[in-house]
Formats: C-alpha cells, sequence, structure tokens
C-alpha cells in the first residue's frame, strides 16, 4: 500500500522561514531512517502558498486563482510517499517523525488509489496505458 504522508503548513512555513540546522539534520536522520527500512518512495518540501497558483474548474472555463491562499492550517508544506503494508504502519512511521515545524503541526496520511480500486472503469486500454506511462516515468529517473 502506499499513502501520501501531508506536512501541513505553518504560520512560519507561510511566511517563508526556512527550518534550523537541528530540525533539518533532526529531519535527515528520519529520513535516512525510512529509506533504509524501505518505506520512502519520495519526499519533498514546498514553497509557500505565496509563490503557488491554483486552477479553478467550472465546465470549459478555467480561472487562475493567484496565492497566497488562506487557512494555513489547509495548505501542504511538504510530503513524503510511503510504500507499508497496512494504515498503521503509516501512522507509526509519522509518530517517530520529528515536529517538521517550530510551531504545533499535524501529518496527514492518505492512501493512493491503485488500479484495482477502479474496477471495471479501468478497462484493459486504460490499463495498458497506465502501464507504459509508469515505465516512461521509470526511464526518466
Amino acid at each position: 500500500m502506499r499513502f501520501m504522508v501531508i506536512v501541513k503548513a505553518s504560520p512560519e512555513s507561510e511566511a517563508g522561514e526556512m527550518p534550523s540546522v537541528e530540525l533539518l539534520a533532526a529531519m535527515g536522520a528520519y529520513n535516512e531512517e525510512l529509506v533504509k527500512a524501505g518505506v520512502m518512495l519520495a519526499g519533498e518540501g514546498l514553497h509557500p502558498s505565496v509563490q503557488g497558483a491554483r486552477v479553478r474548474f467550472s465546465g470549459k472555463d478555467r480561472t487562475v486563482i493567484k496565492g497566497p491562499f488562506g487557512q494555513t492550517r489547509e495548505l501542504i508544506a511538504g510530503f513524503w510517499i510511503f510504500q507499508v503494508g497496512s494504515l498503521q504502519e503509516a501512522i507509526d512511521w509519522v509518530k517517530r517523525c520529528p515536529n517538521p515545524m517550530v510551531s504545533d503541526s499535524e501529518i496527514e496520511i492518505r492512501q493512493i488509489f491503485e488500479a484495482e480500486a477502479f474496477g471495471e472503469s479501468f478497462t484493459p486500454e486504460l490499463r495498458e496505458q497506465e502501464e507504459r506511462l509508469r515505465a516512461q516515468l521509470s526511464d526518466q529517473s
């Protein structure tokens, strides 16, 4: 099972404050544990929302909304992709994480859909396309 582990933004991360040397070292050690255990597939920090944009869809219309965005607690400051056996295993790994922010923070864990979850809607043609695209992505790495 794959899970997206979402680090929620804080007022400090949205202000563009960079983590301390100590926090970077602690997160580096945690990431190293994840990699050695074969859990971490990817992980990145994100710039503040002031440097981002959203595209709103309404029928055929597209509206671009530039950041910053309100509701800091709903924004994302970074993420990992974990591959583990269960939600509980993902929770156990996240509980070992150093607090990623200076202030109180929150990390959300969401399971990633696998092809099987789409049932008959995921036709053999669509499955073949998905496999071809994943192979191309793998070749780019």
